[in-house]
């Protein structure tokens, strides 16, 4: 039965008065969709689209930030963070397989926010406080709820909502006066659209829903949306294409690896680069509309090479999309086939992101 055992965000009731097919995610009662997941998508891609994601975990960190023990709790160096900026990265385990991904942001020389995933935010939780020293980090994940505006318009939109232009830029944010209060507001997201994240009070969520979605060009969109967006750009989700058995390096997520500093996992991820990753993430396209799913097998010449982690129908690319890991010997491959041990998909391997016309850096 939904919403056994299940928490509910604040916004809750304005998904069901809207409409909204809820169902369970990593813990929580949310929105699939309202009117429609591709109609959702588009609303994103080509106007604006507001998300619930008050299910996200936040931490604060306070202190000596070069003292307190988050460089080594994490894998990108954050004393290099400016103040107003934001940076991505990875909580490890000591086999460098991923805790979580979390985004950190710096709101002043001895103060961090950090957002983590909501069905790993209490494990977390647990793991940073045994790395960082007693009193400097605190779980504000109750205090305050996160809601997204995406889409080439969101800037326009949210200018207007604010009385004034919104010039944040990538990874960027800022207070602004929203709804009587200092809010922080971040240009980031998980859609590939240019788009912003609203921190606002638990108590605040549902007065900033309705104030955003008095704009007509903004609808509400659920995860099904999101999840389409997402993997269109590639961006890899926690649970499916990242877990504490893959490594950032086995992920194509080296980028965000910091190794001119010492944290949990280093050593594990300079072997494994010295010895050879035991898979390697792929990304695909079928030559068919059908949807690959996660757990599908990757074969190449009836043999199993590895397995899909998330796929879906892509909009701009008319047919499927799937992200995966194989065998290292097979990542120079091109052709490969997607089976669900009853029928086979003829795929393509290729590069990311699925889609490269998005207002992202705009």
């Amino acid at each position: 039965m939904i919403g056994s055992g299940l928490k509910r965000t604040p916004l809750f009731g304005e998904h069901i008065s809207s409409g909204a097919k809820m169902s369970p995610f990593g813990g929580w009662e949310m929105p699939i969709s309202y009117e429609g997941i591709i109609a959702e998508y588009n609303q994103c891609r080509k106007s604006a689209a507001v998300f619930d994601t008050c299910h996200m975990g936040q931490f604060k960190i306070t202190g000596d930030i070069s003292n307190c023990g988050i460089e080594n709790a994490v894998t990108q160096s954050v004393g290099t963070i400016p103040v107003g900026k934001s940076r991505y990265g990875f909580i490890l385990n000591e086999r460098g397989g991923v805790i979580d991904d979390e985004i950190i942001f710096r709101v002043s020389e001895s103060e961090l926010i950090m957002v983590v995933n909501a069905a790993t935010f209490e494990n977390d939780f647990s793991v940073l406080k045994s790395r960082l020293k007693p009193g400097r980090i605190e779980n504000i994940s109750s205090v305050f709820g996160k809601i997204d505006l995406q889409g080439p318009l969101s800037r326009e939109i949210l200018s207007d909502i604010l009385g004034g232009e919104v010039s944040l830029k990538y990874f960027g944010f800022s207070f602004f006066d929203f709804l009587g209060e200092k809010t922080i507001i971040s240009r980031t997201g998980y859609t590939g659209e240019l788009g912003f994240e609203i921190f606002v009070r638990k108590e605040k969520s549902v007065e900033a829903w309705r104030k955003i979605l008095s704009d007509k060009r903004v609808k509400p969109a659920g995860l099904g949306a999101r999840d389409i967006l997402r993997l269109e750009m590639g961006y890899s989700l926690y649970g499916n294409d990242l877990d504490e058995d893959t490594t950032p390096v086995e992920a194509g997520l080296e980028m965000f690896v910091c190794y001119d500093k010492d944290f949990v996992g280093r050593e594990a991820l300079i072997k494994e680069k010295k010895e050879g990753l035991k898979k390697k993430k792929i990304a695909f396209k079928t030559k068919t509309r059908r949807s690959p799913r996660r757990h599908y097998k990757i074969l190449r010449g009836g043999n199993s090479i590895g397995e899909v982690t998330s796929g879906s129908f892509s909009p701009a690319l008319s047919c499927g999309i799937g992200l995966g890991f194989v065998s290292p010997e097979f990542e120079d491959e091109k052709e490969i086939v997607i089976s669900d041990g009853r029928v086979g998909m003829e795929a393509e391997i290729m590069d990311l992101p699925f889609y490269r016309d998005g207002s992202l850096k705009n």
